[in-house]
């Protein structure tokens, strides 16, 4: 059954690739699925393949394309991340990995959360040397507290929640206890780590910034469904010792930090963005898993 044409919207993404003034010959040129912020186009050229990101800022997001390609340069820099090929306001393009998101299956392999904990260390060390020039601080007290204020000015109707939400996540943020900044992803979700033979990849640096090393650990965890026993090997393999029982309660106070901040992050969305994603049933899985990992918290 041949594909579906695409919309006019889709259309005029596709054109724009086509005619960016790195490629020569570029043919073979479709949109990729996927993106809860951004477009994607895959693009084919003199042999070579690569991803055209299409986006625009979104500061109720906290995202500046300036800084993603900032820190999508030092990723290249530190071998974390794709190279970028060229830039202009409002896309990058970058080399097309060999690669496929992780799956839940992925964790079958008993080398991958060791390798999941190498690649987060290489991150926070590496990519914190070579990054260059100003960019932005992932402040994730901040950042949760400036998403309620803009549900409230705007109306949401999950405003009745958020006293009750930012009541926890003072809790939290004293259970956090202090860190030392370093360069961090803040968005580690299924897709954007990329599994192949020449390693594994992270893709969509948007959210990149300094900040606290617990939330890339917390984040992949909670977005990637590990189980109790899985998060410890992590956890204990990225920082080469067992943990203390601090070390354990201090995570597991960010892990619910990242879910909150993931489950208010989709309620912005839902009023803010357009893309073609179901942000209400992202809130309500996020809330549901963030009210979970709070209770299991509490017994710490």
């Amino acid at each position: 059954m041949p594909e579906p044409a695409p919309s006019p919207a889709e259309a005029r993404l596709i054109e724009a690739a086509r005619g960016l003034s790195c490629f020569v010959a570029p043919s073979d040129v479709r949109l990729l699925e996927g993106g809860k912020t951004n477009h994607n186009v895959l693009v084919t050229d003199q042999g070579r393949r690569f991803v055209v990101r299409f986006g625009s800022d979104i500061p109720e997001h906290g995202i500046l394309r300036w800084n993603e390609l900032a820190i999508t340069r030092a990723a290249e820099r530190a071998e974390v991340g794709p190279a970028v090929r060229h830039a202009e306001p409002g896309l990058l393009v970058l080399d097309y990995v060999e690669a496929r998101p992780l799956t839940p299956a992925d964790r079958d392999d008993p080398l991958l959360i060791p390798r999941l904990a190498d690649l987060v260390a290489r991150v926070h060390r590496d990519v914190t040397r070579v990054v260059s020039g100003p960019v932005l601080c992932f402040c994730v007290p901040h950042i949760l507290r400036d998403y309620a204020r803009l549900l409230t000015e705007r109306g949401s109707p999950h405003a009745p929640l958020l006293p009750g939400l930012l009541a926890r996540a003072e809790d939290l943020d004293r259970a956090i206890g202090p860190f030392e900044p370093c360069l961090c992803h803040n968005d580690l979700l299924p897709g954007n780590i990329l599994i192949g033979d020449s390693g594994i990849w992270l893709i969509d640096w948007e959210y990149g910034g300094f900040g606290n090393p617990l939330f890339d650990l917390g984040g992949i965890t909670s977005n990637n469904g590990f189980s109790p026993p899985e998060e410890r090997l992590l956890l204990e393999a990225y920082h080469d010792r067992p943990l203390t029982d601090a070390q354990w309660r201090s995570y597991s106070a960010m892990k619910c930090a990242s879910l909150l901040r993931e489950t208010l992050w989709s309620m912005v969305s839902e009023l803010t963005l357009t893309l073609d994603f179901d942000y209400a049933a992202y809130t309500a899985e996020n809330l549901a898993a963030f009210d979970a990992a709070f209770q299991d918290f509490r017994t710490l």
